[in-house]
């Protein structure tokens, strides 16, 4: 793993951030945040939505600040997907004396985050920064590789399968289920969690095919769907995002394949576009939040984007993990991270969802889960569509945080206060 190696004038920016880490920014003062993520290639469609999301989440923060909040500024990094590159650019964030990063595509780029942000702070206690997760849901990142400097902002993938599962109990005509996820640590944990919570919930259900494929490798998803439909299978449950999802989806339908599709992943950019009239009823997407859901503060920020925008606004994690930022940095009186990161495990926040907690054993914020189904704009419950198709996700399940929440391995090391 690259190590962060400070400049000399890095150096003397630490010292001086140092120095005033006693009290809140001024208004005058910026706190930036690097965004590291996919911005180029298959998977840059995901990304650059994201980003602007979460520009304008930020931009609409600054708005409301008081006299004595710092500004917030995101400074964008092109982590390319892969775990060298994400660390590549994290130093020179960090050369830049960013001390804020936030990221979401890619666990295994996750993964390698924590362990440069880890190392960097047992180097230099004075040097530490503080990791957002909007996105990123290997489970291990709040269990065994749990690190006081990550927070997530958004659901594990056993959180996801604790829901999905939970739904699927009421559903008996579902009898045989194929697994196909990405071949990286999310994909494979969504598939171990699947096999183990479908065990003990619904142990009637036969699983038909698993199967694990190269991240944004395969460009023609026929044959897999063509597998799905000898295995028998009436249900397919996937992590995949990204174009890995949108041309699975787009496959199954050119294909007709009449069976569900239950997925981590179904309303990111682009993806909508590709189902139609054929993924009604058929296609589902367990998430964070939906347009539709019965969140009126949210659907309104939600409406105000796609006004000025164009594009569905999907990434509310980056409204939770901005504002409660900034929330921790004025509770601290400082925006020193170790002090911040302290005000921010435990947080109860009243955010438009209802009121989350960021759980102080893990740091994986407790929220609620929604369920939405693919349906036709003006049905019941579908209000809003997705990217001008005319359709859009129905809120079909919520479940409270209590629901969906999952105990913890962690033994987080803490700083010393």
């Amino acid at each position: 793993m690259p190590r962060l190696e400070l400049t000399r004038t890095a150096r003397a920016a630490l010292c001086a951030v140092a120095l005033a880490s006693g009290s809140l920014a001024t208004a005058a003062d910026t706190v930036r945040i690097a965004f590291i993520e996919v911005l180029s290639g298959p998977f840059a469609q995901t990304g650059q939505g994201s980003l602007n999301q979460l520009r304008d989440v930020v931009s609409q923060l600054n708005a409301t600040a008081r006299a004595d909040d710092p500004k917030f500024e995101v400074v964008p990094f092109d982590g390319k997907g892969t775990p060298q590159e994400s660390t590549n650019v994290l130093r020179a964030a960090f050369d830049q004396n960013i001390r804020y990063v936030t990221q979401g595509g890619g666990s295994g780029v996750a993964f390698a985050l924590v362990d440069a942000i880890n190392k960097q702070a047992r180097r230099d206690p004075n040097g530490a920064m503080v990791y957002l997760n909007y996105s990123a849901m290997d489970p291990g990142l709040t269990n065994d590789k749990c690190s006081f400097w990550h927070f997530r902002f958004y659901p594990s993938s056993e959180m996801k399968i604790e829901a999905l599962t939970t739904y699927l109990q009421g559903k008996p005509e579902v009898k045989k289920v194929y697994l196909l996820n990405q071949n990286y640590t999310h994909g494979q944990q969504t598939a171990k969690a699947s096999r183990a919570y479908l065990a003990k919930k619904r142990p009637d259900i036969e699983i038909v095919g698993e199967h694990y494929l190269p991240i944004a490798t395969v460009r023609d998803f026929a044959p897999y769907i063509a597998n799905i439909a000898s295995s028998g299978a009436d249900t397919v449950i996937t992590s995949n995002w990204g174009s890995d999802l949108g041309l699975l989806l787009k496959a199954a339908r050119d294909f007709g394949l009449n069976i569900n599709f239950y997925t981590m992943n179904a309303n990111n950019p682009g993806i909508p576009t590709q189902m139609g009239p054929w993924g009604v009823d058929k296609v589902g997407v367990i998430w964070n939040w939906g347009s539709n859901a019965p969140t009126p503060e949210l659907e309104k920020i939600a409406v105000a984007y796609k006004e000025k925008s164009g594009e569905d606004f999907i990434y509310a994690a980056h409204w939770n993990s901005m504002h409660m930022l900034r929330d921790a940095m004025r509770t601290a009186k400082s925006t020193d991270p170790k002090k911040v990161a302290y005000a921010l495990e435990g947080m109860k926040y009243k955010s438009p969802m209802g009121e989350v907690e960021m759980r102080k054993d893990d740091h994986q914020l407790q929220a609620p889960l929604y369920l939405g189904m693919w349906a036709r704009k003006g049905s019941p419950g579908v209000k809003h569509e997705a990217e001008n198709t005319g359709y859009g996700f129905r809120s079909e399940k919520v479940w409270s945080p209590a629901e969906s929440a999952q105990p913890t391995t962690c033994q987080m090391a803490r700083p010393p206060a």
